[in-house]
Order: C-alpha cells, then structure tokens, then sequence
C-alpha cells in the first residue's frame, strides 16, 4: 500500500487523495493557518489521515543529508519532520510538497517525490553562499566573514 506522506501544502491547495493513505506529522498541522486548510485537515483526518512523530534517529540522517546538500538553512522542522516521516516509509511512500529544498533534499535520500501545485525539480543540487561584496565563497553564514557583506545562496554544482 502506498503511503503518501503530507506537507502542508496539501491541506492548504486541497489536493485530491484518499485521505486514508496520508500520513502527517503534528507541526504540519500547527502551520495551517487558514480555516479552509484546517477544514480539509480535519477532513481528513475523519477519513483515516494519521498524524506520527519522526524517528528522532531517521530524523539525525536527514539532517546529515541537508547538511551535505547545503539545503539544512532553507529546511525548517517541519521540513525535517516530512523528510524523516518519508524516509521511515521509503519504499512505500510518496512524499507531498511543493518544497523545493525538501525535494531535493528527498531526491538524495531516494525518496519518491509528487509535487502539489508546482513542477518537480530537474535536478539535484548542492548550494554554497556568495558574498555580493568581495565574492568569495562560503559553505553557509548570512555575512561576509572577509568584508561583512550579506551572503547570498548560489548554487555550488549538480549532484
């Protein structure tokens, strides 16, 4: 049975799945802010959507693989949350977002990803920081250690 592991963005754009087959984390419902997104959450909950805590050592890995892809800045816990939940399930699991820096961080993990509203990314990609002053490179930061310059994310290469 496929398990379809649920982002916000499912409950905010009203994705049609069988919401016996979703699969959630707890702070995907705390960021649903609107009533509509908390109405088809609630929704689906009545008609089997399970809400489950992350593995906090399948959680450990996945922060592992963000910090390798350099997306560990551009994730946040919830973001963390999915990724681990998807990756417990992987080979029974499609993973629901519209998150770029979540996909690519699935892409890595070998997790199968379907976006809700946007394209699927092309490819994998590691990301460094640029400062807009002197243009050296960094691995991450928000200034210029050199110049004091803001940094800005570049991408480093394909992977």
């Amino acid at each position: 049975m496929v398990h379809y592991i649920a982002d916000s963005a499912v409950f905010i754009m009203g994705k049609d799945i069988d919401p016996g087959t979703i699969i959630t984390v707890s702070s995907v419902v705390e960021e649903l802010r609107s009533s509509e997104a908390s109405l088809r959450f609630e929704l689906a909950r009545e008609g089997g959507t399970r809400v489950e805590l992350p593995d906090p050592l399948i959680r450990k890995k996945v922060l592992e693989i963000a910090e390798g892809t350099r997306d560990v800045e551009e994730l946040s816990s919830t973001d963390i949350d999915i990724l681990s939940k998807a990756l417990e399930y992987k080979d029974d699991a499609v993973l629901l977002t519209d998150d770029y820096a979540v996909q690519n961080v699935a892409h890595v993990l070998g997790i199968e990803v379907m976006p809700v509203a946007q394209k699927k990314i092309r490819d994998v990609l590691q990301w460094q920081k640029e400062c807009t002053g002197c243009h050296r490179r960094f691995d991450k930061g928000d200034v210029c250690p050199v110049c004091g310059c803001t940094l800005k994310k570049r991408r480093k290469r394909k992977i």
